[in-house]
């Protein structure tokens, strides 16, 4: 590489708001691999040897202790390896994970069984059939003991979180009797959210093998640099030891962000028997062993007087958590910030259950509790006679109160405009059923978006070939929200060079480091890092030009030197212009590099950041059977720079999507007695498909918020599934007059409401 000495506080070349607007990638990335197969999957890799097949058994009791597990049989069944259980596995120290990627994870380390579907034992064979054969033989002996489920009848033992997460579970603004007191209207209503579980395409799937004392990891994670963390803690080797690849993930939405047992079990695995081991879960073992979303009971008090004006909100939450470790579902962070009132009394508590550890799931807390809080609103409206939309506005929030903060920027009565605008709201004839067409019942409703805008420390490499093209390198995830394209483009913007001539690297744990890929924040945060670094290597070639009396560019002013189109030129004068291939060929023809890094600022305490959005549903219900149908959603968005409107407005279609099966597909059944999902299949786990997805009309405000990060960019990973669930709700309400406050809102429901 060519060296280039940097005085110290060099001066930037031209300001960044000299430049055009960044040229957009028209196609992702990674579109031609993922469409002609050369994009792998943790599973496909290749291994230097023959890989070993591994299966995970798991207890079909939900409490008590293993007390023998007859392996004889299975030992001696076709093409296995090992039989690992509690009674023979390797013992591993006693080293716990680092958050956001905390969970407790069951490895064979001991013989406690704490719900149905634990891991306790692991066959690996030379397939995945004989694995699976040899795992039936096994003859386990168990002694039970009382279980802790049915979560409805145990409200009563509901209990605060153990230790406080980002936010406290209990917040008090205001005196909460007299804001009520005043109120003339007053809603107070219970609202209840199902058990759900992520079924992203691709399973959970680990490849692990050991050279001597180093272990190569291929897994599908969301959270490259934590990962490889806690496996080395927990097998309790250095994490240099550790090399984590994922180039590619498919799909995550959350239970990807934490490392499980089947990741440890999987390098055990491979340890044991001295060969490649490979794990994949099948589709029923998405259920319990990787987390869900927790199941939440909210009750919702609001008080208002006649004008519409909120005085008081209560909103208290309950939700089930593991007997193994407390995770908190924060269903109540959004009541404490959206509408502006007098008080504001939240609280989060838990009822244990013995059930696999619940995780983050798209929009984790907001999704929940906007469900809850805008339809909560919408009764609100309907007492007061008054437009859902104007009740908003006449409690729109222009401070967070709860937090007593600023906001970096907002722009959410825009949204309700736009919004509202495209839909046709104000053609809305408020009385419920009013609307007709024919046998069809026509509902409008609407609600808000919102969900934090987080950002975290990131590192990045850029790099200029001697081609004049670029290299950019991150060890981020790609999810499939497009952060290939994200990472091409930011760099090739800052460098002035076609993101079509810029390679992007990320999913490799020796790569600059990047945070989870959750808490819609990959952007964010990677973004400033990858322009940090380029802005740098593009100074670096500045100075060789500068230097050399062949260039066009020498003796310049570095403050007059901009770029584009892969040349450096001198702004005062265009036409001294010189290509980067052309400055590094007279300069020993060698790439130059330069990293980058960049961390959240004084705005982060400052400042409270968030995104916001306005979502507006049509639904049409058969007057007799009350099917329902979303014909259409109309959504805006104030989500700041939106980096490509390919990759950007995808991700909200898609939580959209998400929403609409949160309002009326999907859940879990849990076996009350047994402790274990009913419906642990695509078959009957329901989720919509393109023919229940009316027209989707989504568009975003696009102006940039610099006061959260120097692209002005919030994360929209999670937005999008917020209020949507609300909105299509209210509309059915608008269009039957029925309100069913138990989601999913399935057709028994409507029928008996």
């Amino acid at each position: 590489m060519t060296s280039v000495a940097l005085p110290q506080n060099a001066p930037s070349i031209a300001s960044d708001a000299a430049r055009p607007a960044p040229i957009q990638l028209r196609t992702r990335y990674d579109a031609r691999a993922k469409v002609t197969g050369a994009a792998k999957y943790a599973a496909e890799f290749k291994t230097p040897t023959d890989v070993a097949y591994a299966y995970i058994v798991q207890s079909t009791i939900s409490s008590g202790r293993l007390t023998s597990i007859d392996q004889a049989a299975a030992e001696k069944s076709s093409g296995v390896l090992a039989v690992i259980t509690p009674f023979n596995a390797p013992k591993l120290p006693a080293a716990s994970p680092q958050p956001p990627a905390r969970r407790h994870v069951t490895v064979l380390q001991e013989r406690d069984v704490f719900y149905n579907g634990q891991p306790i034992a692991v066959v690996v064979a030379r397939s995945l059939p004989e694995a699976m054969q040899a795992a039936s033989l096994l003859h386990i002996h168990y002694q039970q003991t009382p279980t802790k489920l049915k979560f409805k009848d145990r409200l009563g033992e509901a209990r605060p979180p153990k230790s406080p997460g980002r936010e406290p579970a209990t917040q008090t603004r205001g005196d909460l009797a007299a804001a009520m007191a005043k109120g003339t209207v007053t809603v107070e209503q219970t609202y209840t959210t199902p058990y759900q579980h992520h079924n992203p395409m691709e399973p959970h799937a680990t490849l692990a093998w050991w050279e001597g004392d180093k272990l190569t990891v291929h897994d599908s994670t969301q959270y490259i640099a934590g990962d490889r963390v806690t496996i080395a803690r927990t097998l309790g080797i250095p994490a240099d030891n550790v090399h984590l690849e994922c180039p590619y993930t498919g799909g995550g939405f959350g239970c990807k962000g934490s490392t499980w047992s089947h990741v440890i079990l999987a390098a055990m695995a491979a340890k044991v028997v001295q060969k490649p081991v490979k794990l994949a879960l099948d589709r029923p073992q998405m259920w319990g062993p990787v987390g869900g979303r927790p199941t939440t009971v909210q009750r919702i008090n609001l008080a208002a007087t006649q004008d519409g004006k909120i005085t008081g909100v209560e909103h208290n939450v309950i939700v089930h958590t593991s007997v193994m470790e407390d995770f908190l579902e924060p269903s109540a962070d959004q009541t404490r910030m959206l509408y502006a009132s007098e008080a504001c009394e939240t609280s989060h508590k838990m009822v244990d259950m013995n059930l696999g550890v619940a995780t983050f799931m798209r929009a984790p807390g907001e999704s929940t509790g906007t469900a809850a809080l805008e339809t909560a609103m919408d009764e609100l409206a309907v007492a007061l006679k008054m437009d859902p939309v104007q009740l908003r506005l006449v409690n729109y929030a222009e401070k967070d109160l709860g937090s007593d903060k600023p906001w970096s920027s907002k722009h959410l009565r825009a949204c309700y405009e736009q919004a509202a605008a495209r839909f046709g709201w104000s053609k809305r004839n408020p009385q419920p059923s009013a609307m007709r067409e024919g046998n069809k019942l026509i509902g409008w409703g609407m609600a808000t978006a919102t969900y934090p805008a987080n950002r975290s420390a990131a590192q990045a490499l850029v790099r200029i070939l001697p081609n004049g093209h670029a290299f950019v390198a991150c060890g981020s995830q790609e999810l499939g929200t497009g952060t290939y394209t994200i990472m091409a483009q930011t760099a090739g913007d800052t460098l002035g060079i076609d993101p079509a001539f810029v390679e992007a690297k990320l999913g490799d744990s020796t790569l600059p480091k990047a945070p989870v890929s959750g808490g819609s924040q990959s952007a964010a945060s990677i973004g400033p890092a990858i322009e940090a670094a380029a802005m740098q290597v593009k100074l670096k070639v500045a100075q060789l030009a500068i230097s050399d009396p062949k260039s066009p560019l020498h003796g310049a002013a570095v403050a007059d030197i901009s770029s584009r189109g892969g040349k450096l030129f001198l702004s005062s004068a265009p036409g001294k212009l010189e290509s980067y291939a052309d400055i590094l060929s007279r300069n020993g023809g060698q790439p130059v590099e330069a990293m980058g890094s960049a961390e959240p600022g004084e705005e982060q305490t400052a400042l409270s950041t968030h995104s916001f959005g306005a979502v507006f549903a049509e639904v049409a219900v058969d007057r007799d059977t009350l099917m329902v149908e979303v014909r259409r959603i109309v959504a805006t968005y104030d989500i700041g720079t939106l980096m490509n409107n390919t990759t950007g407005i995808n991700q909200l279609e898609g939580g959209i999507v998400w929403g609409v099966s949160f309002a009326l597909h999907e859940e879990s059944h849990l076996d009350d007695t047994y402790g274990r999902y009913v419906n642990a299949n695509l078959a009957e786990y329901h989720i919509p498909v393109n023919a229940d997805i009316g027209k989707l009309d989504v568009t975003v405000l696009n102006i940039p918020d610099t006061k959260f990060n120097p692209l002005g960019a919030r994360g929209i990973g999670e937005i999008g599934i917020t209020g949507t669930a609300a909105a299509v709700g209210n509309a059915i309400f608008h269009a039957t007059g029925k309100r069913v406050r138990d989601f999913p809102i399935t057709l028994d429901k409507l029928l008996n409401a």
